[in-house]
Parts: C-alpha cells; sequence; structure tokens
C-alpha cells in the first residue's frame, strides 16, 4: 500500500473523509482538538497522534480539514505545528475553506522548508464526506495531484485539477456563490408556494427532476418542510465562507449584489441565535419578512 497518511481535523466532514480513507484500506494517523473524536476513529483502525507535528512526523501526506485560516495557520505553525515534524517532500494537502491569497502565501512559506502543498476545497456536505462522493477542487502542481490522486479518490466522485496553488480555493469561492444562490432560490420558491396554497410536497416534487432541479433542492427541500433544520453545514460556518468570497469579490472589483444580501440575511439569524443551524435556514429569514412559515401540507377545512 502507498506512503502513510495523516489526517488533522475530525469535524463533521474530516470525520466521514477519514473513514473512507480507512475503508479504502490506507494506513491512517489522526489528530483533532477535540480527542474523543479521534478516538471514535481508532476503533476503526486509525493511530491517533498527540499533536499535528507528531503527524507530520510519521506520515508523507498530511490532509487538514479544519474551519477558518487562523485554525489552518495553527496546525501548520502552531508551536506544535506539523511543520515541525515535517521533513522535506511531506505534501500537505488542505481541505479547508480560506482565502486564495492566503493559501498562496502559506504555500511560499512552505516552500521554504521544501514543503509541498494541495489547496482542494471539498463540497458535498456531510453526506458527500460520509459516502465519499465529495467534489474535490484542487490547486497545485500536477506531480503533487499524482500523488495524492489515490486519497482523492477515496473521499471523493468528482477530483478536477482546477490550476496552480490557489485556484482550488477561488474555484470554492464561486461554488459557495452557487450553493447561496441556489439557496435563495429554494426559499423563496418554497415561500411563493407556501402563500399561493400549494400542496408543498406535491410541488416540490413536481419540480425537483426538471430545469429547476438541483442538489440543494432535493437533499434540504425536505428538511424545510420537515422543519428540520439540523445542520449539515451550520450557518455561522457558511458565513466565515460567505466573507471570503465578498473579500475574494472586492479585491477583484466584482458586484456580487445577490450574495451581499444573503449575508445579511444570515446575519439576521445569528443575531437572533440561529446560527447553529443549517445553512437552509435561510428561510427562516425570509419567513419572518414574510409574517408566516411553510407548512408541508395545507391545513384541512371543515366542510
Amino acid at each position: 500500500m502507498s506512503e502513510r497518511i495523516g489526517f488533522v481535523g475530525l469535524g463533521i466532514m474530516g470525520g466521514g473523509m477519514t473513514r473512507n480513507l480507512l475503508k479504502a484500506g490506507f494506513e491512517v494517523v489522526v489528530w483533532n482538538r477535540t480527542v474523543e473524536k479521534a478516538n471514535v476513529l481508532k476503533e476503526q483502525g486509525a493511530t491517533v497522534a498527540t499533536s499535528p507535528r507528531a503527524v507530520a512526523e510519521s506520515a508523507g501526506i498530511v490532509l487538514i480539514c479544519v474551519s477558518d485560516t487562523p485554525d489552518v495557520r495553527d496546525v501548520i505553525f502552531g508551536e506544535q505545528g506539523l511543520v515541525h515534524g515535517a521533513k522535506a517532500g511531506t505534501l500537505v494537502v488542505d481541505h479547508s475553506t480560506i482565502s486564495p491569497g492566503e493559501t498562496k502565501r502559506i504555500a511560499n512559506e512552505l516552500d521554504t522548508k521544501g514543503i509541498r502543498i494541495i489547496d482542494a476545497p471539498i463540497s458535498g456536505g456531510p453526506e458527500g464526506a460520509a459516502n465519499g462522493t465529495l467534489s474535490i477542487m484542487a490547486g497545485g502542481d500536477a506531480a503533487d495531484m499524482d500523488r495524492a490522486m489515490p486519497f482523492f479518490r477515496a473521499m471523493g466522485k468528482s477530483i478536477t485539477h482546477v490550476g496552480p496553488v490557489g485556484a482550488g480555493q477561488m474555484v470554492k469561492a464561486v461554488n459557495q456563490t452557487l450553493v447561496l444562490g441556489t439557496t435563495l432560490g429554494m426559499a423563496e420558491a418554497l415561500l411563493l408556494a407556501q402563500a399561493g396554497g400549494l400542496d408543498l410536497q406535491k410541488a416540490l416534487d413536481a419540480v425537483k427532476d426538471g430545469a429547476a432541479g438541483s442538489w440543494m433542492l432535493s437533499n434540504r427541500g425536505p428538511q424545510i418542510l420537515d422543519r428540520d433544520f439540523r445542520p449539515g453545514f451550520t450557518i455561522d460556518l457558511l458565513q466565515k465562507d460567505i466573507r471570503l468570497v465578498l473579500e475574494a469579490a472586492d479585491e477583484l472589483g466584482v458586484p456580487l449584489p445577490g450574495t451581499s444580501l444573503i449575508f445579511q440575511l444570515y446575519r439576521t439569524l445569528q443575531r437572533a441565535g440561529d446560527g447553529g443551524k443549517g445553512n437552509h435556514g435561510l428561510v427562516l429569514a425570509l419567513e419572518r419578512l414574510a409574517g408566516f412559515e411553510i407548512e408541508k401540507s395545507l391545513p384541512t377545512t371543515d366542510a
């Protein structure tokens, strides 16, 4: 089997990704800030390390999946960061979502130590992480991509080399812009269907396989009808992604009025204490503007 893999960050996405690597037969050493999540994977065959540094000391490729830029910097360059245990030629694969510019700066810093990096943000939600069907958009050198490809195939269904380091994060910004627009469109459409007196389940069934269909509508639409706002990806985490999108757009001088509006709508939900709900909870902000809630079925009336 190929070289040993390290995995740092075992949250909703990272945990599922690591399980698929183990199922594929790879030898994986893991670390997570909350050790309980690492111990669960130990029962499934992973080796638990005491720090990111210890992961890099025993793995030639280290995958990272953490929440934000400071977390990425900490696990790479912190006091017990992987850079202190990595050898020249180690390959870091960052599955986190951070800014393209910051990714390039990290790559330059690692290059001085002979450490390679691929930025490979992911899309597909917890379902994709669990099922090994993620979309992986990767930026880096072709040789590094070849080296990482066996691991990518264990975790993802769609794997695209989109360009040099930093390009993966820019494509992720494009991805999130599309997700956000689709989420707003879904929320508005369901609100309109409710106001129009439709049976929402029948309306959803009628449109989900046509031109209006989408992953978001098929997977999150039913949850909205069931009033199920448990998070696959939380509003709080998505706000971080939107901030990165808007920062990149500002640097490039690109107007994104729809994305800006969604950022403000999510902010109202955060202020109301709903930041821990799933990102499809965007519909809650529209419901409050409309003064009514979406219901799965129309109420019955007396004859």
